[in-house]
């Protein structure tokens, strides 16, 4: 993640071009000083390092993507584990014999806990919510044949229960507080009477820290998913049945996301009615129901500060735990002004737990190095266990809490202009999502915002949000930029369509041509044309030449070279563009394209011809070439393309002598001699002939 504040978009000559109604709001943020214009690549790079693993692509698609996740629902499951919390009162016997056809023991501790709660009368059950604990202290109870069992108010104190003879007391989900701690003088206390009555009690709580050290404790773990799914699933069916449906594709994978018991015991009937449609979908709907829970819960019992949490996490998942959580704070006081306006308390700086707002929201940490401006580093980065729960929940949000929204949009905002582009680029790939769920309302409420700010860096967010919907297959993108590429009025619309184009243009490289063609031809035609404009169409060209689709991009430009005055400027200039490009290889891009795609070497030689006999382009064109003769010296590969190259652009005496004089004048850097690689390459030029009459277009003036 780097955490430098790179500049983000075009400049800001036309600020006062504000649209009526597109002013920015009060308390949105914008620097006081705006940061200067990003280059493409460096826009290209952000995007395709700190995308979500959902949304990156490189030729291939990793993980699964919001688009396979958020759809529509029509199946609806009755998900007994998500039932409200047992009241108190007597547990009549069949429930308890139900329960005991499924509980399951295997990879448990269950016999050593019986044998503890027999002796010792009083067990104090701790473990992670959903783990099967609840169930877990009923079986003890059952295995003690202690009847009738009953559940005891959870606002009950231990030490004031009267048990009657030989029966089961369950207290369940005991929330010990600093003010009424649980201490073992109240465990003492219930168990003299319970001896004297042969009754029992369990205790089922979480991991608190308000139960005193010299309580002896009862760790539950639960069976594996697994096993838990097996035995039940050998129950109701023939063993080759089983073993046939326990293999299937969507339950294994079901079962590698770490599911709780509440969600694996009803997967049981699921997969016993043989419906593969519902086998395949029963993942996806727990997963909604999971998401669907949390921001129903009562702030009491789920706080908004974690449900902010939860927000973030969407947003930064697989991103640095320290950044999500002081980035959800910021969402959380959004969210409090909007529930309660005159809320004067501050954010409580500790009393957060990482492990317990983890495990509430079923994610992780991981270890990982990652890459900055200074180096790698190593982070902490909270992820997550299922990664089709960020976009699921953005959409539960975005759709189910249309109160939210105005907070959302504002911490968008604000995350819009960071000066980290990982936190930008997350910004847009949410509002991507948002865009999948509801194109209308993220449009409206975000983007066209975004693209039409006065902020720089807002702009840039926007095309990246643009391009991130069209991965994840939101409609109608390239017919909203080709929409705004067309209108040379709403020039900061234009330029955020303009560059759009050159990120999602090798998907579609004749159309995006097109545009850029359109709107060239346009600046041409204007008196006064718009400066931003004119600089990005080369650049989104020249992501277009350098990209998978460059072949098609190289056939469309040599095709209408000579229709206009603006497409050969435009194609000299993004050719240009895509030659003056390096990145971490010792060989050029372009250089290295013309070196292994013989289908291109003769379009990249004309190209490169009529650059250097264009009076416009001639100095630009000649820097390129002593930029690769210098970098010819360092590395064979690029000497070895040159050597090529090079014959094939003096096709005639005049471009000889041109070329024989650009590598006896190739400077060296920093007053170092002239590169060795410039006399080698020199003695390649061939004498040429004279320029035949009407020769091509490398001879134009």
């Amino acid at each position: 993640m780097s955490t430098g504040t790179d500049p983000a978009g075009p400049h800001e000559a036309d600020a006062a071009k504000q649209p009526p109604g597109q002013s920015e709001q009060p308390g949105r943020s914008e620097p006081a000083e705006q940061p200067q214009a990003q280059q493409a690549w460096d826009a290209q790079r952000d995007l395709d390092a700190h995308a979500p693993r959902s949304m990156s692509f490189d030729g291939t698609n990793h993980g699964v993507t919001a688009q396979q996740i958020i759809g529509d629902v029509h199946q609806h499951y009755d998900f007994g584990g998500y039932r409200p919390a047992h009241a108190s009162g007597e547990i009549p016997q069949e429930t308890l014999d139900r329960l005991a056809d499924g509980f399951v023991t295997e990879g448990t501790d269950f016999d050593a806990l019986v044998e503890r709660l027999r002796h010792e009368h009083v067990l104090v059950l701790t473990g992670d919510p959903h783990t099967g604990r609840r169930t877990a202290a009923l079986m003890l109870l059952r295995a003690l044949g202690a009847a009738p069992v009953q559940s005891v108010d959870r606002d009950a104190r231990p030490e004031d229960l009267v048990p009657e003879e030989h029966c089961g007391l369950v207290l369940f989900d005991l929330e010990p507080t600093r003010s009424q701690p649980l201490r073992e003088a109240q465990i003492l206390a219930v168990r003299d009477r319970l001896r004297a009555k042969h009754a029992y009690l369990v205790i089922t709580t979480g991991h608190s820290p308000y139960i005193e050290d010299t309580v002896r404790l009862a760790p539950w773990q639960p069976p594996p998913a697994r096993t838990v799914l097996a035995a039940l699933v050998n129950q109701r069916v023939d063993a080759v049945t089983a073993e046939r449906l326990l293999n299937l594709p969507a339950v294994t994978s079901f079962l590698l996301r770490d599911q709780q018991l509440r969600e694996v015991v009803p997967y049981t009937d699921v997969l016993v009615q043989s419906d593969a449609a519902k086998i395949e979908q029963y993942a996806e709907l727990t997963l909604e129901r999971q998401v669907q829970e949390w921001f129903e819960e009562s702030e009491n019992t789920f706080s908004l500060r974690e449900k902010a949490f939860l927000i973030a996490l969407s947003a930064f998942n697989n991103g640095p735990y320290a950044l999500t959580a002081e980035l959800s704070d910021k969402l959380f006081e959004r969210l409090r002004r909007t529930g309660d306006p005159d809320h004067g308390e501050r954010i409580p700086v500790f009393g957060t737990h990482i492990g317990k707002r983890l495990q509430v929201a079923r994610a992780r940490l991981d270890p990982a190095d990652v890459k900055t401006e200074w180096g790698p580093v190593r982070q902490l980065n909270a992820a997550f266990k299922d990664e089709r729960t960020a976009p699921v929940l953005l959409k539960e949000v975005w759709t189910g809490h249309p109160a939210a929204r105005p907070a959302l949009t504002g911490w968008l905002d604000e995350l819009s202009v960071d000066g980290r582009p990982f936190v930008r680029t997350r910004a847009a790939a949410a509002v991507a999502v948002l865009a999948l769920t509801d194109l209308p309302s993220a449009m409206a409420l975000v983007i066209e915002r975004w693209a039409d700010s006065r902020n720089p860096r807002q702009q840039l967010t926007a095309v990246t949000a643009l391009t991130f919907a069209h991965r994840i297959k939101a409609p109608n993108i390239p017919r909203i930029i080709d929409g705004w590429s067309a209108d040379s009025e709403a020039v900061k619309r234009c330029w955020v369509a303009i560059r759009a184009h050159g990120l999602i243009g090798p998907e579609r490289p004749v159309e995006t041509l097109a545009a850029l063609r359109a709107q060239a031809r346009t600046q041409h035609g204007l008196s006064e044309p718009d400066e931003r404009i004119i600089k990005e169409l080369p650049d989104s060209v020249a992501l277009l030449l350098l990209s998978d689709a460059g072949d098609t991009a190289l056939r469309e430009l040599l095709r209408t070279f000579a229709d206009h005055a603006s497409t050969r400027a435009l194609a000299l200039a993004g050719f240009l563009a895509a030659c003056s490009h390096t990145d971490e290889g010792p060989c050029p891009p372009l250089l290295a394209w013309y070196a292994r795609t013989a289908s291109a070497a003769d379009g990249i030689a004309l190209l490169l011809r009529t650059a250097l006999g264009d009076r416009e382009t001639n100095r630009r064109a000649e820097e390129i070439l002593h930029d690769w003769v210098r970098a010819a010296d360092h590395d064979p590969g690029t000497e070895e393309a040159l050597a090529t190259l090079l014959p094939a652009l003096a096709t005639d005496a005049r471009e000889a002598a041109r070329l024989d004089h650009l590598l006896d004048t190739v400077p060296g850097l920093d007053g170092r001699p002239q590169p060795a690689a410039a006399n080698r390459l020199r003695a390649l030029i061939p004498a040429g002939e004279e320029p035949r009459h009407g020769e091509p277009v490398a001879a134009h003036p």
